[in-house]
């Protein structure tokens, strides 16, 4: 194995004579990379723009020029919020969407020390039918596939109901230390996040926090089906808190395990190391692929060195803290983690077959693998809460956190406005009821703060725009690994 070294100017400027020609133009949103250190340009087919750090500046970056239309005009984080509105105008072209945070976004995904080449923002209509076929898709910068719900309620949250509230996932893990009372200047190492204040009514009033993650639900989605009563059970929570109308945005990429790993360390993905789902090591030119059965159980060695998760933060702040971590590969810290025991060799026990799951919508568990295989885990999960929470000593952990992906798998294959994507919500729902129900035999309510979140959103594609830039770039001559969709290392002359 050998280093990659950063691609020459000449070699970059020959990938994007491609990528932002009009043969492409349906498919690459933008296309943005770093030619110097703190010094960064997003190019679409339609202009560009250059900027780059500044302290001094607003928001901390100097735009120092722009050719034809700005990429990155529009940063408006309320755009398309609420279901109609965002059905009203789908896959929406780059000239009517926004990219909240657009400059920071891109800028931190470039300080990681294996940042790619050039990173290519696909378009909201696009539609990977050579890569699986999903009718619902994210990684994308743009609003919808950004924008991710965030419920918190109980002990220390104030009660505002479904409010005009927005904030970032890098704010969650910072909010969950304040409402347990760790001192506002007791930080994770490598925090980007600020404690979401409008949503603390009392910090330390939380003895116990617990996070739920939904992967891959959309927002405008999961409130209207709360508004209809297919979500009794995050109705129950919105009821005692705060659900904030203009989500959680998440970090750049907008994919699986880069933005579980920024909620639970508060810091973007190219600050705490799990840069995307796959990328290149450069120090050795090896692919890295971190989202995988075969590597969630191994994926956090990734993690930079001395980066906080919560687990090790609550740690830290209160010493002898007990925490948990369901079926969720950023288990760093955690005392105990279903990937541990996995490590371990002592896998959970397997869950019951298709026809006597609980809380499965048998019309999709049978025909479905993805929804069958991620209905199963999550029933696990379930299990593994009850076994956490019915501690003989009656200490409940001080921080919980568990992972559903059935909501992924369905928003995916049947599009986030689907049956299959209701059910899965309704689905999810009902497994939450059972954890609440937990809580109350526990008798820790009133002691209790929780929160519902995703690690992204999820946007409906247009089957009818399917392309690979990897085969436009092969045909034009121009080597590349592609890793994750999007992330372009270049190899060639």
């Amino acid at each position: 194995m050998t280093t990659l070294a950063p691609a020459s100017p000449a070699q970059r400027e020959r990938a994007l004579a491609i990528l932002l020609g009009d043969e492409l133009e349906p498919i690459v949103d933008m296309v943005g990379w770093s030619p110097a250190k703190d010094v960064y340009e997003v190019a679409s087919a339609e202009g560009s723009v250059r900027f780059s750090r500044d302290a001094a500046s607003e928001g901390g970056f100097c735009v120092e020029g722009v050719s034809g239309h700005n990429p990155l005009a529009v940063q408006d984080p309320t755009r398309f919020v609420g279901l109609a509105s965002e059905r009203a105008t789908p896959h929406p072209h780059r000239r009517d969407n926004s990219y909240p945070h657009g400059y920071a976004q891109f800028a931190q995904l470039f300080d990681h020390p294996s940042a790619p080449d050039l990173c290519v923002i696909h378009s909201a209509s696009h539609n990977w039918a050579d890569h699986g076929g999903h009718l619902g898709e994210h990684g994308s910068l743009d609003v919808i596939q950004a924008r991710a719900p965030f419920v918190i309620a109980g002990a220390g949250v104030n009660r505002l109901g479904l409010a005009d509230l927005g904030c970032r996932l890098v704010d969650v893990a910072p909010t969950v230390l304040a409402l347990l009372g760790a001192p506002a200047s007791d930080r994770l190492s490598h925090q980007d996040g600020e404690v979401f204040a409008p949503v603390v009514a009392e910090p330390g009033a939380a003895r116990h926090v617990i996070g739920f993650l939904w992967d891959g639900t959309n927002p405008n989605v999961l409130y209207d089906l709360v508004a209809r009563g297919v979500a009794p059970n995050v109705a129950r929570l919105l009821e005692s808190g705060t659900a904030c109308r203009y989500g959680a945005l998440a970090s750049l990429p907008t994919v699986t395990l880069a933005n579980h790993t920024s909620i639970l360390t508060g810091s973007h993905p190219g600050h705490h190391g799990i840069l995307h789902n796959a990328w290149v090591d450069r120090d050795t030119g090896a692919q890295v692929i971190t989202n995988s059965p075969a590597t969630w159980a191994t994926s956090m060695q990734w993690l930079h060195p001395g980066v906080e998760t919560l687990h090790h933060a609550l740690k830290r702040s209160f010493p002898g803290s007990f925490t948990a971590s369901i079926n969720e590969p950023c288990d760093a810290g955690a005392d105990y983690s279903t990937f541990d025991l996995v490590r371990n060799g002592r896998r959970p026990a397997p869950p019951p077959g298709p026809d006597d799951l609980p809380d499965a919508t048998h019309r999709f568990v049978r025909p479905s693998k993805d929804y069958r295989w991620a209905s199963r885990s999550d029933h696990t999960a379930v299990d593994q809460f009850r076994t956490v929470w019915r501690d003989p000593d009656g200490h409940p952990p001080a921080f919980t956190w568990v992972n559903f992906t059935l909501t992924d798998s369905a928003f995916h294959e049947g599009g986030p406005y689907s049956e299959m994507a209701e059910s899965a919500v309704a689905d999810s729902d009902a497994r939450l009821g059972r954890m609440l129900d937990e809580v109350e035999r526990a008798g820790v309510w009133d002691d209790c703060a929780f929160f519902l979140v995703a690690d992204h959103g999820m946007e409906e594609t247009d089957p009818g725009v399917r392309g690979d830039w990897d085969e436009a770039l092969a045909e034009a001559g121009v080597a590349a690994h592609d890793e994750g969709y999007g992330f372009l290392y270049l190899t060639g002359p």
